[in-house]
């Protein structure tokens, strides 16, 4: 085999890797946290929300804690931004309404697995409205491409609002409408009640944070824009 031949077997080799979710980091897959699944009823996921914040919930009750699980491409800059905005009180990187249990990160890149890089957002609705929340979220993201962000392509990439509370579809319907109207192109953003939520890889979670040079398809000004916010009343 010549030397041209040789390194275009190596080239093929990559592209999979240096195309793939998170600029293609590959490191081995670390068991996956939890499980909240709805599909077969098993696992009622706003139940375990409930009883996980109950403690906390406990300990100061001025908070109403609600959640809202957004897809907007690779998910490590998305939960950067969404952990800087004033009202939000947790996030987690995970793999949202596929078709396969217990996905791993290699199944979610590699094995076409139909679950979405999302990030699960807890808030304090007394302190922000979903709706500010979702207007926001649209900062980071072209809701006009399907299955890209950035350099990121794939259906793992897509943009998605997954609720748990039926009563946050309404909210939901008005703002993607309100939205339509300032683009010029068609909104492709997923609006879905959640099916399942699987915990990323710990490696995952808050991966900016533990890797500040780590791609990131979100501009640094972004961050910088929302870290200088209040709360909306303010």
């Amino acid at each position: 085999m010549g030397t041209k031949s040789v390194f275009l077997v190596v080239l093929f080799s990559l592209v999979p890797v240096l195309g793939s979710c998170g600029g293609g980091t590959e490191k081995a897959a670390a068991p996956v946290q939890n499980r909240w699944d709805m599909a077969d009823g098993t696992v009622p996921v706003y139940s375990f929300l409930a009883d996980y914040s109950a403690t906390a919930q406990g300990q100061d009750p001025g908070i109403s804690r609600k959640w809202v699980f957004l897809a907007g491409g690779c998910f490590w800059g998305v939960e950067k931004y969404l952990d800087l905005i004033p009202g939000v009180l947790r996030t987690e990187v995970g793999y949202a309404n596929g078709r396969t249990e217990f996905p791993s990160y290699e199944d979610v890149c590699y094995r076409n697995s139909g679950h979405a890089e999302t990030v699960l957002v807890e808030y304090d609705s007394n302190k922000i409205e979903l709706s500010y929340l979702l207007d926001l979220f649209y900062k980071v993201i072209d809701p006009t491409s399907l299955n890209r962000q950035g350099n990121d392509v794939g259906t793992q990439y897509r943009t998605g609002i997954y609720y748990i509370d039926e009563t946050d579809r309404s909210i939901i319907d008005a703002s993607i409408s309100e939205l339509s109207g300032r683009t010029r192109r068609p909104v492709v953003i997923e609006v879905k009640p959640l099916v399942n939520y699987y915990a990323a890889e710990e490696y995952h979670q808050k991966y900016l944070e533990k890797n500040p040079g780590g791609y990131c398809h979100i501009s640094n000004d972004k961050f910088l824009e929302v870290a200088r916010l209040g709360f909306p009343d303010d």
